[in-house]
């Protein structure tokens, strides 16, 4: 279970930042930096990946209630301009400006810093099943981009976005067969991009 020691052992105001959303076909990448209150912690906060819809769910206002949260994204089209790795690096920038405060450092799940933090970063690979900060953090932007999704779908019925919450499941490869590209589709994406050419 995640825990709080890299938190406790750097001081100060520690955010923990994760992202959601990078290998679905359709749909921005969501990024979350949470700050916990570490004295008014809820119960159960754990890696989103491994926790159900429900559970999440459940997380998501405790979480809101007692830390501070930014949430920002990166469109569909930047995610096609700049790719995929860069957009989630600039979505997770954009969740640390989100903020209320500035933290003292960000850990972020992964293995690279974005550019331009307004604090220090520190990469943490695995972090969201090692930092409880970067887990809540998962937690926040999984269940921010689910939402998202389920927005879009009752915009664009017939793909399924709001169960699969834009993934390339047999609902979402039916629904572009029948219905085509939207303009949340991710066209740098080779799915996508071979059956723009194929039409």
């Amino acid at each position: 279970m995640p825990d709080l020691k890299l938190e406790n052992a750097a001081g100060g105001v520690v955010a923990g930042i994760d992202e959601a959303g990078r290998g679905p076909w359709a749909g921005p990448v969501v990024a979350a930096a949470v700050v916990l209150d570490r004295e008014n912690l809820p119960a159960g906060i754990d890696d989103s990946k491994k926790l159900s819809r429900k559970r999440r769910e459940a997380l998501f206002a405790p979480i809101m209630a007692s830390a501070r949260v930014g949430i920002d994204q990166a469109s569909v089209r930047e995610i096609d301009e700049l790719n995929i790795l860069a957009a989630s690096l600039l979505a997770m920038r954009r969740a640390v400006e989100a903020l209320a405060l500035r933290p003292d450092l960000a850990l972020i799940d992964g293995n690279k810093v974005p550019t331009d933090l307004p604090c220090p970063g520190r990469a943490i690979v695995k972090g969201d099943a090692i930092s409880l900060s970067i887990a809540a953090a998962s937690i926040v932007a999984k269940v921010s981009r689910d939402r998202l999704m389920g927005d879009l779908d009752a915009l664009h019925p017939g793909y399924g976005w709001a169960k699969n919450a834009g993934y390339g499941t047999a609902e979402h490869q039916a629904g572009l067969a029948h219905l085509g590209v939207t303009p949340h589709h991710r066209t740098s994406y080779a799915p996508i991009r071979r059956l723009m050419e194929s039409s």
